[in-house]
Parts: structure tokens; sequence; C-alpha cells
């Protein structure tokens, strides 16, 4: 049976690697923690029961894009340049990091409002 030190002390945050041809390579991508899901989640409901769609993207890749210790390579004021890069590169990369911290296709719809 786990114990709490067992469930403290695991390492369950461990980065894959995604192939990202537009970009000319792979880069690796991590998992969420659970804090970092809900400030995520929350971000896109907004103010207000509003959706906040704007760049939904480009706002997860940023905290999933990580280096090899799973340490992130971009800060959350690098998702408006990210937003400007290749759709379909972003949306490969957003494709990956979804499937990856267990969002399902019934998330996705939800945060996105349809």
């Amino acid at each position: 049976m786990l114990d709490r030190d067992a469930i403290l002390n695991v390492v369950d945050l461990k980065p894959e690697v995604v192939e990202v041809p537009e970009w000319g390579g792979s880069l690796y991508i991590r998992m969420l923690t659970a804090s970092e899901r809900d400030k995520f989640e929350a971000s896109c409901v907004g103010t207000g029961k509003k959706q906040n769609l704007s760049n939904i993207r480009a706002r997860l890749v940023v905290l999933c894009a990580c280096d090899e210790a799973g340490e992130r390579l971009f800060t959350d004021g690098d998702a408006e340049a990210l937003g400007r890069k290749s759709a379909a590169a972003v949306d490969k990369v957003f494709g990956a990091c979804s499937k990856l911290n267990g969002f399902s296709s019934q998330d996705i719809e939800d945060l996105e409002g349809e």
C-alpha cells in the first residue's frame, strides 16, 4: 500500500519527446502538476465565467515545453510570441500536451466552449 511519503516522493512528472518537423526537430514536453492544470483551466474560464480562449494552444505549450530535466523552456509571457508561430506546429505540440496531461477531447471542447 502507498503511504504519504511514497506518494509525495515519487517522480511522476516525466517528460516526453514530440517531433516537430515544422521547427526542424523535436522537443520535450512535460506533465503539468495538478495545481498548474487547475490554474490553466481557470485561465480559460476567465472572469465572470466568460471563456478566455485567446491563444489557448500557445498558452498550454508554454506550460509544457521543457528541457530534458523537465524545466520549462518558456515563461508565461512567451505565449504571445509562440502564438505567432505555425498553427500546424503549435497545434501538433498542443495535441501532444493535451494527451500527456490527460485532457480528454471533451475537456478540450469544454475549455473551448464548443
